[in-house]
């Protein structure tokens, strides 16, 4: 069992491309009513399911399992919401030794939304801020993936994109 332990922040807008390697990702959600998530993802020419619980601080544990492509393709046809998430990530080496920021530039209907996260190894781990970040949103559910399918970016008004998105579990 693998452990997910990472921040969120949002991100300015630059070219990202110039700083780091970009995959395209098409992912779904399954739909549950415990409030764990369950996500097929397409993350370049790979398939993945992954199981998520509940966040507990900054924390929760996560399975994830490399699936044949067509049967991700599949997936997410016959058994995701019909809203999805579309994203470039760019994975970008931290000046922390040993860390990497992923940086997603929304496609579709998040598009304008650029998110940075920093996968950690404990939840008090510091690490440095680059200057392409603009303030935390760790903890804050709006802004999970699952979540912004449910209530893309180009809904938000204008108070939501400036303070972030009205929490809804």
């Amino acid at each position: 069992m693998g452990k997910e332990i990472e921040r969120k922040f949002i991100a300015k807008p630059l070219d990202y491309s110039l700083l780091g390697s970009g995959v395209h990702y098409h992912q779904g959600y399954i739909p549950t009513r415990n409030g764990m998530t369950v996500r097929i993802r397409i993350a370049g020419d790979k398939g993945y399911v992954t199981l998520k619980d509940r966040v507990v601080g900054f924390s929760r544990n996560e399975f994830e399992y490399e699936i044949p492509l067509d049967d991700a393709r599949q997936m997410l046809r016959l058994l995701c919401e019909p809203r999805q998430i579309e994203k470039i990530r760019y994975r970008i080496p931290s000046s922390s030794p040993g860390l990497t920021w992923e940086v997603d530039v929304f496609l579709g209907d998040n598009h304008g939304l650029i998110l940075a996260e920093m996968e950690v190894p404990s939840e008090d781990t510091p690490f440095e801020l680059p200057d392409w970040i603009l303030r935390e949103v760790t903890g804050q559910h709006g802004y999970n993936n699952n979540a912004l399918a449910n209530h893309p970016y180009k809904e938000w008004t204008d108070d939501e994109k400036a303070n972030g998105p009205i929490q809804t579990k």
